[in-house]
This record gives C-alpha cells, structure tokens and sequence, in this order.
C-alpha cells in the first residue's frame, strides 16, 4: 500500500458532523466507523491496514504543514513586514498568514493525548504549538474564562493543538457547579463570537469529540489500575466524574447545540477503536488543509541571478 485511500460514503467532514440543531449522543455508537473503506479488510487487518494509512497521511500533513509555515515566515519577511510575492499566495487570506487550531475534547480515557501522539506526531514538531488545559491558575481565574485559552492559540503559519479547551468552561465548570447556571449559559454566546473572531483571523478550526462508551472508559480505567507503568495516569477524582457521565453527556450535546456553527462546526468521532479513532482524525485534518488550497511561496529574490552567484563562488 502506498498511496491514501480516501472515505466511503462521503467526505469525513461531512459523515462526522453533528448539528445543527439538538444531537443525540447515544444515537451515534462508538464503536461504529463511519467512512472505512472496504480496502480495510476485516478483523485485526483493519486495525494494520488503518495505522499503515495514518502514516501515510501524516506525510501529507507534514507537507501541509509545511507549506502553511512557509507561507507565514515569507509574509513575515526579512524585516517582519508583508512581503508583496507573499500576499497573493495561496497560504494567506488577504495579508494574514493562516493558522490551524485542533480541538480535543473527550471524557476520561477518551484518547486525547493518543491523537495527539499518532497524528499530530507526524507533523514537523518545530511547526507544531500544543497546548494542554487544566484546572485555572490563580492568576488564570483573575481574568475572563478565555484569557488563558486567547493566550494559547498558535502563531501565524503554526499548528495548533488544544488537549481540552475552552470547552471545559461550559462543560465541568456547569457540572461540578464551579459557576451559577446563568454565567455558563453566558458563556456560549462568548465562545461562538471568539471562533468567530478567530475565523475572522484567519485561524481554521477544527473541533473534535471523542466518543467513547461507558463501558470502554471503564476498561482503560482498570487498565490504569492494573498496570504499574500507567499508575500516573489515574487520578481518583475521575471515577467522580465518572459517577456523573450522564450529566456529562447532557452537557456535551448542548454545547454541540449551542456552539456548532456553519463557520466552525463539531465533528464527534467513535473512539471505542483507537486505530480507527486515528484514522478519522487525520482524515478530517487532511481534508481541512485540503480546502485551505496551500502552496510554497514564490521566491521574492531573482532565482536565476542567486544561482549564478552560487555557481561563480570558489573556495579559496
């Protein structure tokens, strides 16, 4: 195999979409694998043949990539302003160099920081900005909810990744009660006017839920109970968020309600099988850069003369 093989059934930003309108999270089963092409063969050969394809499509990432960073250093120019050859290239929207900004959300054990190894992991690191979200600082909680998520988005040209977001301030801050009800309410007209904003910046966002099941998570839970090497990764307050997966889920589907927009939709991706759980997110990713319509800035220096130069140099 060498060469991607694309989704059946429809583009995977298309098949992952949830919204608009009201979603109905246990509607969508996650160990389902929307868009798998019957080239995956069946049994343990889909799990083989799904990473061998990750692989493949993390190169074109890579180039994507690439090319997106390019564009951005040959806007920023030698004295860091526009340069004219860079304004009309295929990787700025208008005089702004573009950026990407992935969104993982997910309940515990959703397979988050697995994405973010498979996937963005095959991207160039030094083109790479990834950012996780924990519980607020103090001085995080001195300022408005999206001071610290503002803070975060990745420079022009860059990648950027959000384990967690700012998500988080409409979904555990509702739950555990962190806020009254009428401050997180609030808060879903703020988020839809900073994505927004963010489009406006010319920042394409790409949000992503991974679904597991309740029975899945418990699984990968005991697995972390089970197996000293991975001790670091339980906590005990997970089963108490745990005990409250419906109320968790309500959450989720209102802010995929509430915040899923033409502009900036959700995407909710079975991930019960983290191979095909991979496989998904780096599709969608290549179809996102695909629409970005990329290429390498032209060179704003007479080719021709520098390799005359280059071919009259001696070594004295």
């Amino acid at each position: 195999m060498s060469e991607v093989v694309g989704p059946e059934g429809g583009r995977m930003r298309e098949l992952l979409r949830v919204g608009p309108g009201a979603v109905d999270l246990v509607a969508i089963d996650p160990r389902s694998t929307p868009g798998l092409p019957a080239a995956a063969g069946r049994g343990p050969t889909r799990k083989e043949w799904a990473r061998a394809q990750v692989e493949l499509i993390g190169a074109e990432l890579g180039r994507q990539q690439e090319m997106l960073y390019a564009s951005a250093q040959s806007a920023a120019g030698p004295g860091g302003a526009t340069s004219a050859p860079a304004q009309a290239d295929a990787g700025l929207d208008g005089n702004r160099p573009r950026r990407v900004l992935l969104v993982l959300q997910a309940m515990d054990c959703g397979g988050k920081d697995g994405t973010v190894k498979r996937v963005a992991g095959a991207m160039n690191p030094l083109g790479l900005h990834i950012r996780s979200f924990g519980p607020p600082t103090e001085e995080e909680l001195r300022h408005d909810f999206l001071w610290r998520v503002r803070r975060a988005l990745p420079p022009p040209g860059y990648v950027g990744v959000f384990n967690r977001s700012h998500y988080e301030d409409v979904l555990i801050a509702r739950v555990e009660g962190l806020v009254d009800e009428a401050t997180w309410r609030s808060r879903y007209a703020i988020i839809n006017d900073f994505e927004r904003e963010l489009t406006e910046q010319a920042v394409t966002v790409v949000k992503v839920m991974l679904h597991i099941s309740y029975d899945e998570q418990g699984e990968r839970l005991m697995e972390r109970l089970t197996d000293p090497a991975k001790f670091w990764k339980y906590n005990p307050s997970d089963l108490d968020t745990r005990a409250r997966w419906g109320d968790y889920q309500a959450a989720y589907a209102e802010a995929f309600e509430r915040c899923g927009t033409d502009a900036v939709p959700w995407f909710v991706v079975p991930a019960d099988r983290k191979w095909y759980r991979d496989w998904a997110v780096a599709h969608l990713l290549r179809e996102t850069f695909d629409g970005l319509d990329l290429g390498y800035p032209p060179a704003d220096f007479d080719v021709e003369r520098e390799r005359d130069r280059l071919r009259s140099q001696r070594r004295e």
